[in-house]
């Protein structure tokens, strides 16, 4: 990262920890390792660009690992309680939940795109607009038809839980990223900065928007 984003990144993380509230939860103990952590990968999502630091909550729960969650699922008509594993979720205009375990491990390979942080926060984003449906609020409203069709495209051919990508090309989406489209923009933006160089070569079009968006060119980062 050049040395001016690194030192407005400081300066988003500040205001960050200044306005939300950290709880930990299953024993867990909040250090100042767990919050600059969390805050400094958050903020990497609002650099250059205009922001109200994630508005409409102020809490980050974070568990010392994977967290069970009670979940209801239905077969038709048959509902069916069950609990569910989780590394992390963004609860709709409330707080952002975090297993700290998932986060080491999601830092610990500087390539694999894996990024639990940002996944999370990249939610956050996409309700700023009432609606979690993986379109955020862009800039220009002239942006939005060229987001819808470059997103819809890559979400509706690239490929589908179960079904590899096309023929010839490495999933450098995680399947997770087909199974709604908020999940599609949120698995894209930790691709994005975390595979910057894969996805431009990939996907230049989604690359293309997601730079638009984010107003950053982390694939410029590496050369």
């Amino acid at each position: 990262m050049p040395d001016d984003l690194k030192a407005e990144l400081r300066g988003h993380i500040n205001v960050f920890l200044n306005e939300k509230e950290f709880r930990g939860c299953g024993g867990l103990e909040i250090t100042d390792e767990i919050r600059v952590t969390i805050a400094g990968h958050a903020c990497i999502l609002i650099l250059k660009r205009a922001s109200d630091y994630f508005p409409g909550f102020s809490s980050i729960l974070v568990y010392p690992d994977t967290y069970l969650v009670n979940e209801v699922t239905y077969d038709g008509v048959v509902e069916v309680e069950g609990q569910d594993v989780r590394s992390g979720e963004s609860w709709h205009r409330g707080p952002v939940v975090l297993s700290w375990q998932d986060v080491l491990e999601s830092l610990a390979e500087d390539n694999d795109g894996y990024n639990v942080v940002m996944h999370e926060f990249a939610h956050k984003l996409d309700e700023e607009n009432g609606d979690m449906d993986g379109v955020p609020v862009l800039a220009d409203s002239t942006h939005y038809k060229q987001w819808a069709d470059v997103l819809t495209r890559a979400y509706g051919s690239y490929g589908s839980p179960g079904k590899p990508a096309r023929p010839g090309h490495a999933a450098v989406l995680d399947e997770y990223a087909f199974t709604a489209p908020e999940e599609f923009f949120a698995v894209a933006t930790e691709t994005f900065f975390g595979k910057a160089a894969e996805l431009k070569a990939e996907l230049p079009e989604l690359y293309e928007q997601l730079r638009r968006y984010y107003c950053v060119d982390p694939a410029a980062w590496t050369g």
